[in-house]
């Protein structure tokens, strides 16, 4: 095999122009995933197959009536992505990998912070609460059965969203992209013979949601005002506010790559100066 055939400026440049290609389908799926958006992408899939299998067995009419559809189509997809359009366009104009790392994980703190305070209200008083947190599988289907919100998340809003006899108490929060998308959603409960019977249909909720998705849980009981964690099908009970915050933020905070390759050269010196030690 001759490799100086193959090493040419030409392949060299259609290799490149194949992986930019798949890393765009790629960032739209990503950008997609978890949206109702995902539907209408693949019904768009489907009608291009449909035309070429139209085009290539000679089906005259049916081709004519699939290019209007897919002509006029262009413009209805502008309107409908539009949100995941913007969305795009804002991660481009994003500066750094390193900024939007240091943005992702401050506004993961304030985060954290907003439920820990929430949630050292909620267990004090035995005011029973149920918080799902997204995160890499979809929520969209349980978002669009409860009430959806759209709004910052705060102590002050989960705790009104959780006092009794109030409209939005029963069901769960559902955050996404650290914001609460949804509250008074019902999430679906499990039949494991595993769960402990005094726990109620909070924890089983909660487990529940952790056999289907990836999300992370917080349950508080109003019986005991013990905390909960669920997640992969695995519930932590009885957390203390150490535990929870130190589970929450190995799960959600964003690895500094920047600080960790400081961090190990940093120990190669201190080791190299110590001897080895």
């Amino acid at each position: 095999m001759n490799w100086s055939n193959l090493l040419t400026l030409h392949n060299l440049s259609n290799v490149l122009d194949i992986l930019v290609v798949w890393i765009l389908i790629y960032e739209l799926f990503m950008l997609l995933k978890g949206t109702r958006s995902i539907q209408l992408l693949r019904g768009i899939v489907i009608l291009v197959i449909a035309k070429v299998l139209s085009w290539y067995l000679g089906l005259t009419m049916t081709s004519w009536i699939l290019d209007q559809i897919i002509n006029w189509g262009v413009i209805g997809c502008i309107v409908i992505f539009q949100p995941e359009i913007r969305r795009g366009l804002e991660k481009l104009g994003q500066r750094s990998v390193f900024k939007q790392s240091q943005q992702a994980n401050a506004r993961t703190e304030k985060l954290i912070h907003s439920l820990d305070g929430a949630i050292q209200y909620l267990s004090k008083r035995r005011i029973g609460a149920l918080i799902a947190l997204q995160m890499k599988t979809g929520l969209e289907e349980w978002i669009e059965k409860g009430i959806q919100l759209d709004a910052d998340v705060s102590s002050e809003l989960l705790i009104n969203i959780f006092i009794p006899n109030t409209p939005l108490h029963d069901g769960a929060v559902i955050i996404k992209d650290d914001r609460i998308a949804a509250a008074n959603a019902y999430l679906p409960p499990s039949d494991s013979n595993l769960i402990p019977r005094e726990l109620g249909t909070r924890h089983r909720a909660a487990v529940g949601l952790s056999e289907v998705t990836d999300a992370i849980t917080i349950v508080v009981s109003e019986e005991t005002g013990e905390v909960s964690l669920t997640q992969n099908n695995e519930l932590l009970r009885g957390m203390s506010q150490e535990d929870y915050l130190k589970y929450l933020r190995s799960q959600l905070l964003t690895p500094n790559t920047k600080k960790t390759w400081h961090g190990e050269v940093h120990d190669f010196f201190s080791k190299v100066m110590g001897g080895g030690k």
